[in-house]
């Protein structure tokens, strides 16, 4: 099961990505553990300057904007 984290403070650009992320997991059945990291410790750890950041499997793929539901869905068929 894929393992999917959205970083951001809570603004809305992270917020969207977050609905974003359920979106085209919805739209391609795919199964996945979703985490909204809103902590700025915890988001210290990945050493990010830009949010929001989209992770898939602890890899960082897009970062410092909103992610598209096409984008992510393309991103997970990887």
């Amino acid at each position: 099961m894929k393992e999917i984290k959205v970083l951001g403070p809570g603004c809305p650009k992270c917020k969207t990505t977050y609905s974003n992320v359920l979106e085209a997991l919805k739209q391609t059945n795919i199964e996945a553990n979703v985490e909204k990291v809103e902590d700025i410790e915890e988001m210290m750890k990945y050493n990010i300057l830009m949010t929001p950041v989209l992770m898939i499997d602890e890899e960082i793929k897009i970062k410092g904007r909103i992610a598209q539901v096409n984008e992510i869905i393309e991103l997970l068929k990887k």
